[in-house]
Parts: structure tokens; sequence; C-alpha cells
């Protein structure tokens, strides 16, 4: 049984939820329930803020431009996002945003946006890709929201990584082919991760070498098949949530 109501309208609210407040909407969120939706005053409408939970709330408009909710019920309490960490090369345009809508889809905590030596984006557009994220939310019924981290150079982040962290390294070099073999060895649920897809050319020996340098790092076969990143972050999420994460 699905546990929340996924035929009414969800939306992200940046402001404090309890019952009986009444929250103004931005003219584009307004625009989308009034006009996109053409929903009647009074409709109702779920309402999350990543901190407080997820309520019901009824919509109240003064005109077809402008309108607020009022928060109702609290139909589920804050959960918390799996201990899980997404670096990724970035992509170009849809591309990205697909894979940041799936990653937030599957489960990832923080979104973490690596440069290496063949990524095809020289920049990335730390808005977008956090809309991007909440559009994922909205429509999945995640009530939690996904940090997302600035672009950051791959040999800054290897040189500040935690010890305690697991990095999972999808590499299509590793020594053992089978995924679920590979993860098997991982060790127990519950502990923190990172999943790490390189661009479409791959990573180059000096990043393979420096990324292999870490305490704890696993590598990852994805298959006989060469993945394009976008796909390979969908595939790898999934056996990682299967095995490592919170799939049960």
């Amino acid at each position: 049984m699905a546990r929340t109501d996924f035929v009414s309208p969800r939306l992200f609210l940046d402001a404090p939820l309890a019952e009986g407040a009444r929250v103004p909407l931005g003219r584009e969120q307004a625009n989308y329930l009034l006009n996109v939706l053409r929903l009647a005053d009074g409709a109702r409408v779920l309402v999350f803020n990543g901190r407080d939970g997820e309520y019901a709330s009824s919509l109240a408009f003064a005109s077809r431009k402008s309108a607020a909710l009022i928060v109702g019920a609290r139909l589920r309490e804050q959960e918390e996002a799996p201990d899980l960490d997404y670096l990724f090369a970035p992509l170009k345009h849809a591309r990205l945003d697909y894979m940041a809508q799936k990653a937030v889809e599957m489960g990832a905590r923080r979104l973490r946006p690596v440069m290496t030596r063949r990524t095809q984006a020289s920049r990335i557009n730390l808005d977008r890709l956090r809309a991007n994220a909440i559009e994922a939310c909205e429509q999945c019924g995640v009530i939690w929201i996904p940090e997302i981290a600035a672009e950051a150079p791959l040999e800054k982040a290897l040189a500040q990584w935690p010890s305690e962290r697991l990095l999972i390294f999808c590499d299509e070099e590793a020594p053992l082919s089978d995924p679920i073999e590979a993860l098997s060895e991982a060790g127990e649920r519950g502990q923190p991760l990172a999943l790490l897809i390189g661009p479409e050319g791959g990573f180059d020996e000096e990043e393979r070498a420096a990324i292999l340098r870490l305490p704890r790092v696993l590598r990852l076969s994805l298959g006989p098949r060469i993945l394009r990143a976008d796909t390979a972050a969908v595939a790898a999420l999934a056996l990682v949530q299967a095995r490592l994460g919170d799939w049960r």
C-alpha cells in the first residue's frame, strides 16, 4: 500500500509548517495550481518543507494570480534520507536534469558534482540542479530535500575524504565482474556510503589511482555493456540501495 496520496498535487514550501498556518504562494506556484492544474478554492494540496513532515492543506485564492495554502493535519512525520552521497561528473543540460531527478528518486541524500579531466560540462547551474531535485521530491512522495553541493575538483573531494565513508567506485576495470558479489563484501547496511560515477570518457589513470588510494573503496562493475553516465547512475544506485541501502 502506498504511504502517501499520489492523487493530490504536492508542493515544496520553504516555510515553517504547522496546523492552522496560512502560507502565501509565490507567483510560479500560484500559477501552477490555479492556471495549470485549474484547482478550485478549497482544493486539497499536500505540502512539505524538508523539516516538519508532510501536511494536508487547502487552497485559498484571492484572484487568478495570487493564492495561499491553509495548512491542515500532519500526514507523515519527517523522514531522514539514507546517508548516501552521489558524486558525479556533470553532464550537459537535459541529461543532467534527468540524472539529478533519478538520483533523488533512488534515495541520494547529497548531490556532489565533481570536475574530472574528461568532464564534458565546464560549469553547472546549481539553481537548476536544485529545482530538478525538488521536482523529483514533489512527484515521488519524498519529504526530505537533498543537499546540493557546489562543484569541486575531483582531487579536492578525494583529499578531504572522510575515512569512515565507503566509496563505491563505478569502474569498468573492476576485477570482480559480478556487482552483487562485489557489494556483498562491503559490509552491513546502515554505514555511510558514497557512489562515484565518472564522465562519458571515464577516469584517466592518475584519477583512478588516486581513487584507489582511499582507505575504504569498492570497485563496482556494471556488467558487460558500456552505459551512458545517466543510465549508469540509475543502475548503480539501484544495486547499492538493494544491497546496502534502505531497500528491504
